[in-house]
């Protein structure tokens, strides 16, 4: 706050100077961007998959959040989000955004790229001030359906690849923000003009599973293979209790069917896992409702609550006292 008020015992005081006191309120931010976590080796070239840290300046070992972006398994921009990343890293988490293969790249590429990232950062926890048994998990859309996968799969070791093998993959929070939860019926409740769009060979979600049309491959609907298009799904990995889900969805979603959070809800609190549930009224897919302070302040409470703890407390799990809204 400016002041009027003459120290003449501070150094560097000169008559009309206004003296500002400052209180301790947060800590420095450190970021560091281009981390190479990963190098996919192909016939002719190497793919490097990189992400970016932001590293509260504290010396204890931190909890660690490691976001993954959404883009329609077409994208994965790793550094939007800056809102939400930087609230979390102010709280004293270390935030990870992490880049991932997206199509042409077909599953379960993604899962793969994002199980190498948590490997990477709890194999260099300590140079990053990272507590590697406090990890969580965020997501928006593709991004969310990444962060389910990342969870569901912890115990399944055929998405364990690249370097690092010793270091487990599992996390101790999850948060999915419009999140797809099956990709057999994105579309849900929508109109038959969109569900054709999403039985159609160039879906995304079709690409993803099945690849592109080459050679003698003319393309198929994610339809065609169930099988494919199941195992790729994070609620049909959801066997045994898992760790705590925070799930949001926009009511007036147009493109991934609110749902696809409902049903993820109700399949976890079928096997007794700890979910919270927030359907956020008249929010549309990534629209400015999501990047509101209210929005970003449940996130970091959920966080707070679930990750900076002691490890030996009990897992939270929200009361009507402690809902995020």
């Amino acid at each position: 706050m400016l002041s009027t008020h003459h120290e003449h015992s501070l150094a560097g005081y000169t008559h009309g100077a206004n003296i500002m006191k400052i209180d301790h309120m947060r800590d420095q931010i450190d970021e560091i961007t281009g981390i190479i976590y990963s190098q996919i080796f192909k016939m002719r070239s190497v793919i490097p998959l990189h992400m970016s840290l932001l590293i509260p300046r504290t010396s204890e070992l931190k909890p660690t959040v490691v976001y993954f972006p959404g883009g329609g398994f077409t994208s994965a921009d790793y550094e939007k989000f800056i809102e939400m990343r930087m609230a979390l890293a102010h709280a004293g988490f270390v935030v990870a955004s992490v880049e991932y293969r997206v199509v042409p790249h077909t599953f379960p590429a993604p899962v793969i790229d994002a199980k190498a990232a948590i490997r990477y950062l709890k194999k260099h926890a300590v140079h990053l001030g990272i507590d590697p048994k406090r990890i969580g998990v965020i997501g928006d859309s593709a991004g969310g359906w990444l962060a389910q996968m990342v969870a569901t799969t912890a115990k399944e070791k055929e998405y364990e690849q690249g370097d690092f093998l010793n270091q487990t993959t599992d996390v101790q929070s999850v948060v999915s923000l419009y999140g797809i939860s099956s990709l057999l019926n994105i579309s849900d409740g929508f109109s038959e003009k969109l569900q054709k769009v999403h039985e159609s060979p160039a879906s995304t979600e079709a690409l993803l599973v099945n690849g592109v049309a080459f050679k003698e491959f003319a393309g198929a609907s994610i339809y065609e293979c169930d099988d494919k298009a199941l195992k790729a799904s994070p609620i049909e990995h959801i066997k045994g209790k898992l760790p705590p889900f925070l799930i949001m969805h926009g009511s007036a979603d147009s493109l991934v069917s609110p749902q696809q959070s409902a049903q993820l809800y109700n399949a976890l609190k079928a096997q007794d896992s700890p979910a919270h549930y927030i359907l956020v009224e008249g929010a549309e897919h990534g629209s400015a409702h999501w990047f509101q302070p209210k929005i970003i302040d449940c996130v970091v409470q959920w966080f707070n609550q679930t990750l900076a703890q002691t490890p030996n407390q009990p897992v939270y799990r929200p009361t009507d006292e402690h809902c995020c809204l």
